[in-house]
C-alpha cells in the first residue's frame, strides 16, 4: 500500500471571483475502518509498515514544520487502526498520547521544547522499534506463522513443504472467519501431504485393518506417532502430537473462526511436522 493512500481530496470553496477550487487533503475514514476492522484486501504486514510510516510522519510534520495534513480527531483514528493492525501481527506499540495536542504536552515534559530535534528522537523511541519488527516479519517471509528451530529452511518432504508455504501464504492473506476456515484447510492439507509420506503399510497397518484413505490422516499420523514414539519417555510428546492433530481438524468445522484461532492452529500444524520430522531423523 501506498501512504498517499490514507489521504482523499476533497473539493473546497472557491479561492477567487475566477472560481479556482482549493482541494483539501483529509483522511480516507473508510479506508482506516476496513484496515482496522481487518477488512482490506491486503497482508496486514504491509498495511502496517504503510500506516506506521503515515502516523509517524504526520506526528513528525506536527512537530517540527507544522505541515501535518490531519486534525486531533483524524490523527486519533488513524492511531486507533495502527493499533489494532499491529495487534493482529503481535507487534507491541503503545503511545502516551492520543493526539496532535496531547503530543505537543508530551514533549513540552519531556525535553522537546524549542528543539525540532528533540521532538523527532521522541518520536523515532517509539516507532523505530515498530519499523524494526515489521522489517524483520518482512525479511523473515513467514506470513505470520512460527519457524522451525531447525537451521533447515525445509523438511526434505517437498510435497509437505509446498502445503507449509501455501499454509502460511493463506495464514497471511486471511482478513474473515471464511478466510480464517480456509486456514484450517490448509493445516489439513499439510496433515494429509505428512500422512501420504510417513504412513508405511506394511508398518504400520495392522492385521484386520482398512488401509486408510488419505482423508484419513488423524489415523495414519497417530499410527504412525504410536511407532515411531514408542515408549514411556515419549508419551508426552504423543499426547502432544494427537492433540495437535485434533485441533487442526476442529478449527474448520467452527462456526466463526478468529485470526487467533486459525493462527494457533497454523503455528501449532508447523510444530507438529517438525516433531513428526524428527521422530526419524535428527536435523
Amino acid at each position: 500500500m501506498q501512504d498517499e493512500n490514507w489521504l482523499v481530496d476533497e473539493t473546497g470553496t472557491p479561492d477567487s471571483v475566477w472560481g479556482s477550487v482549493v482541494l483539501k487533503r483529509s483522511l480516507n475514514q473508510d479506508l482506516v475502518q476496513r484496515a482496522q476492522d481487518g477488512k482490506l484486501n491486503a497482508r496486514d504486514l504491509d498495511i502496517a509498515l504503510s500506516l506506521t510510516t503515515f502516523v509517524h510522519d504526520e506526528y513528525q510534520e506536527f512537530g517540527t514544520s507544522g505541515h501535518n495534513v490531519l486534525e486531533d480527531r483524524d490523527i486519533a483514528v488513524a492511531q486507533r487502526a495502527l493499533l489494532a493492525v499491529l495487534s493482529r501481527l503481535g507487534i507491541p506499540f503503545s503511545l502516551p498520547w492520543r493526539d496532535f495536542t496531547r503530543f505537543k504536552d508530551y514533549w513540552l515534559r519531556n525535553g522537546g521544547y524549542g528543539s525540532w530535534r528533540a521532538r523527532r528522537e521522541i518520536l523515532a523511541g517509539f516507532f523505530d522499534p515498530v519499523f524494526e519488527a515489521l522489517e524483520n516479519l518482512h525479511e523473515d517471509g513467514t506470513g505470520g506463522v512460527v519457524e522451525a528451530v531447525s537451521p533447515h529452511t525445509g523438511t526434505g518432504w517437498p510435497r509437505v513443504d509446498l502445503e507449509l508455504a501455501a499454509l502460511r501464504e493463506r495464514f497471511a492473506t486471511a482478513r474473515t472467519s471464511p478466510d480464517y476456515r480456509d486456514v484450517g484447510n490448509r493445516c489439513v492439507a499439510v496433515l494429509e501431504a505428512v500422512g501420504e509420506v510417513v504412513y508405511d503399510e506394511e508398518k504400520h497397518l495392522r492385521e484386520g485393518e482398512e488401509f486408510p484413505s488419505r482423508e484419513k490422516s488423524k489415523q495414519r499420523l497417530e499410527r504412525y506417532v504410536e511407532e515411531s514414539l514408542a515408549g514411556k519417555e515419549n508419551a508426552k510428546v504423543r499426547g502432544l502430537a494427537t492433540k495437535v492433530i485434533e485441533l487442526a481438524h476442529s478449527i474448520k468445522h467452527q462456526p466463526e473462526p478468529t485470526r487467533r484461532n486459525s493462527g494457533i492452529t497454523a503455528d501449532a500444524t508447523v510444530l507438529l511436522v517438525n516433531i513428526l520430522r524428527r521422530a526419524e531423523q535428527d536435523f
